[in-house]
């Protein structure tokens, strides 16, 4: 018989698994369980915590949305001529 409760909860119903914030190269964030590998392309940023922790540090850190490379080719103009070409 089921308990209700995903694996991934405990008897409260409450996810008590650790995570940790891991970014890319175009400095976009995630988070990763600790338990598990991380993927090529990723690095471990800020400290390991409860989901909601972890959720947390990247909504204080992650303040520009946009992709590293987008951002690059903004500042050094190439990208207005690529979004003019797609605007035309």
């Amino acid at each position: 018989m089921s308990s209700g409760f995903s694996e991934n909860e405990n008897n409260d119903g409450v996810d008590d698994r650790q995570y940790q914030v891991v970014r890319n190269d175009e400095d976009q964030y995630s988070i990763w369980l600790v338990e598990l590998e991380i993927p090529d392309g990723w690095e471990i940023v800020g400290d390991a915590g409860s989901r909601s922790d972890c959720l947390q540090w990247i909504e204080e850190h992650w303040t520009d949305m946009r992709p590293k490379s987008l951002r690059q080719a903004l500042d050094d103009g190439s990208g207005d001529r690529k979004l003019d070409s797609l605007a035309s």
